[in-house]
């Protein structure tokens, strides 16, 4: 029997951007029309806002100075991703005074989930944990609840959430894709080779794995 064909992907995404989970999501409905294929997923880290305060900033507030958004653009928007994210099995479950945060300490700890194979889970998790429970992804607590529930130690993720030990080396991974010409997420690399930016259609997805696998 012939061996499966291999196909690596890199996905370089920030838990806060909705589109992140939505692009995951079409891939892997993408992903389910080749089932022959040995498919191994890595995440990379990119800070939407590295320069918020510990407690967030409200999002409606944030959108508004970051892109100009009124109320009812803002709100016109949440609606269609609550709309796409039915389709897509995934709870977007946005409130009034819900709050955007920063991410460094959730990519450490995404960082350490890698060395266990956890690491989709807990990106999953973590998704869920922002968008669907509205918690902050910036808490320790909260990090360590969400590597607890995808299998991972509370007392490492504490530790390694404490001591920083992986800062460096995720401030090297956020430079290192900015140097490649990253700017926006998601950003979806295929083999190494091939780019695809932001949430495309599942057709569109589909049409560059068969294009991949040549």
């Amino acid at each position: 029997m012939a061996a499966a064909a291999k196909l690596q992907i890199d996905i370089v995404s920030d838990i806060m951007c909705p589109w992140c989970i939505v692009g995951y999501k079409r891939l892997t409905q993408a992903l389910s029309q080749y089932p022959q294929l040995d498919v191994s997923v890595n995440w990379h880290p990119f800070e939407l806002n590295p320069n918020l305060a510990p407690e967030g900033q409200h999002l409606g507030e944030h959108l508004a100075q970051k892109y100009g958004s009124t109320p009812e653009q803002s709100q016109q928007n949440r609606q269609r991703l609550a709309d796409l994210g039915k389709e897509l099995h995934f709870e977007f479950n946005f409130q009034a005074d819900s709050r955007i945060f920063n991410t460094f300490l959730a990519h450490q700890l995404l960082f350490w989930a890698g060395q266990s194979d956890k690491q989709t889970a807990l990106k999953l998790a973590l998704f869920d944990v922002y968008f669907t429970q509205q918690q902050n992804p910036n808490d320790i607590e909260v990090l360590v609840s969400a590597a607890v529930k995808v299998g991972l130690d509370a007392d490492g993720a504490r530790t390694i959430l404490t001591d920083g030990r992986f800062a460096a080396q995720v401030k090297e991974a956020e430079q290192l894709w900015i140097s490649r010409g990253i700017q926006a997420v998601p950003a979806i690399v295929f083999n190494q080779q091939y780019l695809l930016s932001g949430a495309q259609p599942v057709e569109v997805i589909e049409e560059l794995i068969t294009k991949v696998l040549g």
